[in-house]
């Protein structure tokens, strides 16, 4: 009978023990590997982020060799709240700044914002607003994110140098990720569509549909650090502006916790082919913040 008892006290203290382990593990879980961008946040919270997005290049598949170097820059913020219950609508809005610098300037004069006429442009170019939201409520990790972009531009290009599209973007990007049992991998993915659409004549894009795919696979040494590699495809459809469009870009990152609400993102990627596009490379760098 005693041994009976000491077993039972010994099961119980185990099962106490595996639970309170649990939800230990679970309450110390970050926001980079429970927030990913297909979860939502719930009622009263916040979502914020911030985007930084350099893309540098010196070749493109128009011509052969080394051409002027040509460099884009785009900061883009957005922000969500959480609506209604279970954690299935989001709303917010996006916001684009752009500045751009041609005629070989270095890639860091796109921070000089100096305006010249016939080397750079910069400003505020789009607004959107935008809905998040989860189809299927038993995947929560499956959401889509549906936004309209509404042009800021007078002119796509000006004296040779391009801004930004001038025409109306119906964006919608599917999310979905998975985490393997022990926490420390996860594949992310994304197909992102954009509708372009507008006079043709005023945007090299207008009445065109181009279609993104990606994925990303992470991997946490940590609960608050993350690497990760990623690759990417776009392809533009010609809807009649005569006009076709793909590349290919691999590269590869990092995340880290910086506090219980914001995290920190680095991101590199590499244009390995193409066509009818530039075979540049991008710098990345990221604030989000949930509150």
């Amino acid at each position: 009978m005693n041994i009976l008892t000491r077993n039972l006290f010994l099961a119980v203290a185990f099962c106490a023990l595996f639970k309170g382990y649990s939800q230990d593990s679970l309450q110390q879980k970050s926001n980079i590997q429970q927030y990913t961008p297909s979860k939502l946040v719930g009622k009263g919270q916040y979502d914020v982020k911030w985007f930084n997005n350099l893309y540098t290049q010196t070749e493109s598949t128009f011509t052969e060799g080394k051409e002027p170097r040509q460099t884009f820059f785009t900061s883009t913020l957005e922000g969500y709240t959480g609506v209604g219950k279970n954690n299935r609508w989001n709303v917010g809005a996006i916001l684009e700044f752009r500045s751009n610098v041609v005629g070989d300037r270095d890639a860091l004069d796109v921070f000089k914002f100096d305006g010249d006429n016939n080397t750079a442009r910069s400003g505020l170019t789009s607004i959107a607003p935008s809905v998040k939201f989860v189809p299927i409520a038993s995947v929560s990790n499956f959401s889509i994110q549906s936004s309209f972009f509404i042009p800021l531009v007078d002119n796509e290009s000006e004296n040779g140098v391009f801004l930004d599209q001038k025409g109306y973007i119906w964006q919608n990007r599917f999310f979905y990720d998975y985490t393997f049992p022990g926490d420390k991998w996860q594949l992310f993915s994304e197909l992102n569509s954009e509708l372009s659409f507008g006079d043709k004549e005023e945007s090299f894009a207008n009445n065109s549909l181009n279609l993104s795919p990606g994925l990303f696979l992470s991997y946490f040494p940590t609960n608050k650090f993350t690497v990760l590699a990623l690759a990417q495809h776009s392809q533009r459809l010609d809807l009649g502006n005569n006009f076709t469009q793909d590349f290919t870009a691999l590269g590869g990152g990092a995340k880290y916790q910086l506090t219980d609400a914001l995290n920190l993102e680095v991101l590199y990627t590499n244009f390995v082919r193409g066509n009818n596009t530039g075979l540049g490379q991008t710098f990345n760098l990221g604030l989000r913040g949930i509150f």
